[in-house]
């Protein structure tokens, strides 16, 4: 029988692992708590050699490091297939994959509502200055420090996605209800989009984010991506617009926000996720007007559950039918 790994974190589908694996393939755990033992289970005779498949959550990257071109150096040459949990795989170098045959999988629609939700959350709150507002609350200064005119309707106000894949989409949805105008900007228009989004171009690009009162950001992070909000992009914004944030930090250049922030150009900023996470630029928390989260953004058990399942499914069907649905688009290049 064929062996698989589940590397990192399998909290809500252990049930459905069992019953997608049984008579399949034996599952092994992967409990090296350091990168070397880890690197030693990995050679012949070890207790993770002739793994075909590897199921993967980032928390394995608190014990062994992320999948760089390092660690997918010692792979055994059995491993054929990554299924990845998550929307995001930038801890996988998929071109070391790619050289070594192994395909990547993700989960991208186990993640868009939970993430919509979080990004709707932080758009709500920058505009309206709920966070501010809670935290006054908390130290007894009810409404002390809140200034006439900071707070805004979402009602009648343009949203911006960029990047309108199934959470930017997602969340265009639930901003259309207020309703908000909708724009997004992708490489080419979305062939689902509904009607009420309105496509633009990269020669538009500069002129509509002039009339954005929100820039949601939703790009996967890649080395054509990071900084891909600079302070180009953030200076063509109208004065006193808000951005969004729940797909990378280093999408975003944090020197070039916190500088609009500091001189009044962006009005506030909601955001999910920061460039070295677990640390947070302390400048950040000065801000009144920032509402700032530790990466909520999939934390709820529902959408983790679904994530633990499509992951698994990808690798049952990487078993069963020789691929998964949700390879990722670099092996499709």
């Amino acid at each position: 029988m064929v062996r698989v790994m589940i590397c990192g974190d399998l909290v809500w589908a252990h049930q459905e692992c069992e019953e997608l694996f049984k008579g399949l393939a034996e599952v092994v755990r992967m409990d090296s708590p350091t990168r070397a033992d880890f690197f030693a289970g990995l050679q012949p005779g070890g207790k993770y050699d002739g793994v075909v498949g590897i199921y993967r959550h980032n928390v394995s990257a608190d014990y062994i490091g992320i999948f760089d071109r390092e660690l997918v150096a010692k792979l055994p040459a059995s491993v054929k297939w990554i299924a990845h949990n998550g929307a995001g795989y930038d801890q996988i170098d998929v071109a070391a994959c790619k050289e070594r045959g192994i395909i990547v999988s993700n989960t991208p629609g186990a993640v868009d509502d939970a993430t919509a939700t979080t990004a709707l959350y932080l758009l709500i709150s920058a505009l309206r200055r709920f966070s501010h507002a809670e935290r006054d609350l908390r130290v007894g200064k009810w409404k002390a420090s809140h200034v006439p005119g900071a707070a805004h309707d979402l009602t009648n106000r343009t949203l911006f996605v960029l990047g309108l894949g199934g959470i930017g989409q997602r969340l265009a949805e639930l901003a259309h209800a207020f309703p908000m105008r909708v724009l997004y900007h992708n490489r080419r228009p979305a062939p689902n989009a509904p009607a009420w989004c309105e496509y633009v171009p990269a020669e538009r690009l500069d002129e509509m984010l002039g009339v954005a009162d929100v820039l949601s950001v939703h790009v996967p992070l890649k080395k054509e991506t990071e900084g891909l909000v600079g302070e180009a992009m953030i200076r063509k914004l109208k004065k006193g617009a808000v951005i969004v944030n729940t797909a990378r930090g280093k999408v975003i250049d944090e020197d070039a926000m916190i500088r609009a922030l500091e001189d009044g150009h962006l009005g506030g900023v909601g955001l999910d996720v920061y460039p070295n996470e677990p640390e947070v630029n302390p400048r950040l928390l000065e801000f009144p007007n920032a509402t700032l989260l530790p990466h909520m953004g999939t934390e709820t058990c529902d959408s983790q559950k679904k994530m633990e399942i499509r992951a698994l499914t990808n690798l049952r069907d990487f078993l069963t039918k020789g691929k998964g649905e949700d390879i990722v688009p670099e092996h499709k290049q």
